[in-house]
């Protein structure tokens, strides 16, 4: 910060590097973006804003969206998403790529693993089985594990020349990078092992010595989960036995997959202290995984239009057009002029407000000598409103700043806070522009 600015002034973030969020959509080699990051920072809005950016750049691209808003589906002109990628109609005339986007099912997708990968009768026996109805449904990690079976799957097919992926919502934005090993080691774990063993030893020796633990062990799981329960999951065990090394084969790949160069994470997150908290333990997270960083989108960034005028001289020029014995003297600009003076200049710091601010309503408050009471009164309340905008400005670039510091190599793009929702592909494609920027330009009214 230069000293002659005025405090509370905003800077922009200065990074050691800008975020060039183009030439990373227009390499070849760039397969795979994951977007990840704290919950409600815009991570599926920034997905799709880069997946049509793509397409429209010349790329065949299919977003990969988790429970994503309504309002995203109809943003891309579909009445609603499912497991199943769907084309996007409405790109720009020019464009010489392809949109597809599709929101992950976790049971469909778990449903489709075991048909293809179990015979016809197995397959209907775990489908039919109640604890793997539950498991596919809501085990803890299932989601984070099928968004990345499903990740697996898309880059299979070679059909896609760009995958973006919105990363589940969820307690620890990092659970979907443990997934697959949880999942994996779930099911090569010793609950299963163990439940599994009855049937893989042979020998009556064997049996017994098992049947003893196992009569100790259920004893007490069925106690825990109920009876009924137990005989479930030892039937969806057995049944699911031979599919078990290939969910680790599966978890091994994928994991392999996050890593590989054609692979770039974005960290998204927003100008607050816990965002930007979780956000740096997600960056130290991916190097020690070894994953590819490409860099930070910091979305809602707030600016003005007038930084010039301080929150300091902005309350205390509020503070003079609300004092009546100084408002009320006959001498109106005068009178204000002969108002203590904090700031070694010989004018007030609600003239100063009229100069650097120059709202139309700060000409207002001074431009008369009969002063309507109201009219001081609501250019009072604009410029305590400026305050507080200059004030919160202040907060988010030291937040920004202090993240800067601990990683100056990480590459930011800003996105300014937008007045409302993203509710079509015209909006979709002013975050894209905005992504593509690397800094934030404030929303223009008039467009």
């Amino acid at each position: 910060m230069s000293p002659e600015a005025p405090t509370g002034a905003h800077h922009h973030l200065a990074p050691a590097r800008i975020l060039e969020v183009d030439p990373l959509l227009d390499d070849p080699r760039t397969r795979i973006i994951v977007c990840c990051g704290s919950g409600g920072v815009g991570k599926t809005t920034t997905a799709a804003a880069l997946g049509l950016r793509a397409a429209e750049r010349g790329r065949k691209v299919v977003v990969l969206t988790i429970d994503p808003a309504r309002r995203l589906a109809q943003s891309m002109g579909i009445d609603s998403l499912d497991n199943t990628p769907r084309r996007v109609k409405g790109l720009d005339d020019s464009a010489s790529g392809e949109l597809h986007a599709m929101m992950l099912d976790m049971k469909r997708t778990f449903d489709e693993i075991v048909e293809a990968h179990a015979d016809p009768e197995r397959a209907a026996a775990i489908l039919g089985n109640p604890f793997y109805q539950s498991l596919s449904a809501g085990f803890a990690g299932t989601q984070e594990y099928m968004a990345m079976e499903k990740l697996g799957q898309l880059r299979a097919k070679e059909e896609w020349d760009l995958i973006v992926v919105d990363t589940p919502p969820s307690r620890s934005a990092l659970d979907f990078l443990d997934a697959p090993k949880r999942l994996g080691s779930f099911l090569d774990g010793k609950l299963i092992r163990v439940l599994l063993a009855p049937a893989k030893v042979g020998g009556r020796a064997g049996m017994k010595f098992l049947n003893v633990g196992m009569s100790m062990m259920t004893g007490a799981l069925g106690k825990l989960l109920g009876g009924q329960l137990l005989k479930d999951v030892q039937t969806f065990v057995a049944a699911m036995d031979s599919m078990f090394g290939g969910f680790r084969t599966r978890a091994d790949a994928t994991y392999k997959l996050l890593q590989a160069p054609g692979t770039a994470f974005l960290v998204v997150a927003a100008p607050e202290r816990d965002a930007l908290r979780e956000a740096a333990y997600f960056v130290e997270r991916l190097a020690a995984e070894d994953m590819p960083l490409a860099g930070l989108v910091l979305n809602r960034v707030h600016g003005s239009g007038a930084d010039r005028l301080s929150a300091e001289r902005a309350l205390a020029a509020a503070e003079n057009l609300e004092e009546s014995r100084i408002v009320d003297q006959e001498g109106g600009k005068a009178g204000l002029r002969n108002s203590p003076d904090t700031y070694g200049s010989s004018e007030s710091p609600a003239s100063e407000a009229v100069e650097e601010g120059s709202p139309a309503a700060m000409d207002t408050a001074t431009a008369g000598q009969d002063v309507h009471p109201t009219t001081d009164q609501l250019t009072a309340g604009l410029l305590r409103l400026h305050a507080d905008r200059m004030q919160l400005l202040s907060r988010e670039q030291r937040t920004r700043d202090r993240f800067a510091a601990l990683h100056p190599e990480v590459a930011v793009a800003e996105v300014a806070a937008l007045p409302g929702d993203v509710h079509d592909l015209a909006g979709l494609r002013d975050i894209g522009n905005r992504l593509a920027a690397g800094r934030p330009e404030l929303p223009n009214p008039g467009a």
